[in-house]
Formats: structure tokens, C-alpha cells, sequence
């Protein structure tokens, strides 16, 4: 049991690392598109910034609606980020107790 309990564990860590590099995408690509280095017109880079955006959106929405305005500086990815960190060490050292 505590095998499948590690593999489990592992899939999980491996998942929030994959997520928290979809959320540097996200953060990258809404500068590039920003500062105009990128053309949303082109259809590769808006399927591309669709994606990123419908899969980080619903775990941000609710670290936006608390956060204070801070002007034109969004830093829940940042946030978003340390949280899932903190989780992954927390799934770590679980996984060493088994």
C-alpha cells in the first residue's frame, strides 16, 4: 500500500510542477502580448494564449477578488505559485513519513 501511496504522491508533485510552469507561461506570454512583442492576431499565439488562460484563470479569479488593487501589478501568479510550493513540500514530507 505505501508504493501506491509514493506513486501517488509522486504523480501529484509532478502535476503542480506542471502547473506552476503553466502559470510562468501564462505570466510571460500576457507581457510578451503587452508590450506588443507578440501578435495576437496570429492564430498560433492566440490558441496558445486561450489555453493558458482558461487553465490558470479559475485558480487566480479567487486570489484577485481578495487581493487589494495594486495598480497595474497582478501578483496572484506569484502567490498562486508559493501556495502550490508550499504544497509540494507538504506532499514531500508526507511522503517520507509513509
Amino acid at each position: 500500500m505505501s508504493a501506491f501511496l509514493l506513486a501517488v504522491g509522486q504523480v501529484i508533485i509532478i502535476a503542480i510542477q506542471l502547473y506552476i510552469w503553466l502559470l510562468i507561461a501564462s505570466a510571460v506570454l500576457s507581457w510578451l502580448i503587452a508590450f506588443n512583442v507578440v501578435n495576437t492576431r496570429n492564430q498560433f499565439v492566440a490558441t496558445v494564449a486561450d489555453f493558458l488562460w482558461r487553465v490558470t484563470e479559475p485558480a487566480l479569479r479567487p486570489i484577485r477578488n481578495v487581493m487589494p488593487n495594486l495598480g497595474g501589478i497582478d501578483i496572484s501568479p506569484i502567490i498562486l505559485i508559493l501556495i502550490l510550493m508550499f504544497l509540494q513540500s507538504f506532499i514531500r514530507n508526507l511522503m517520507l513519513g509513509v
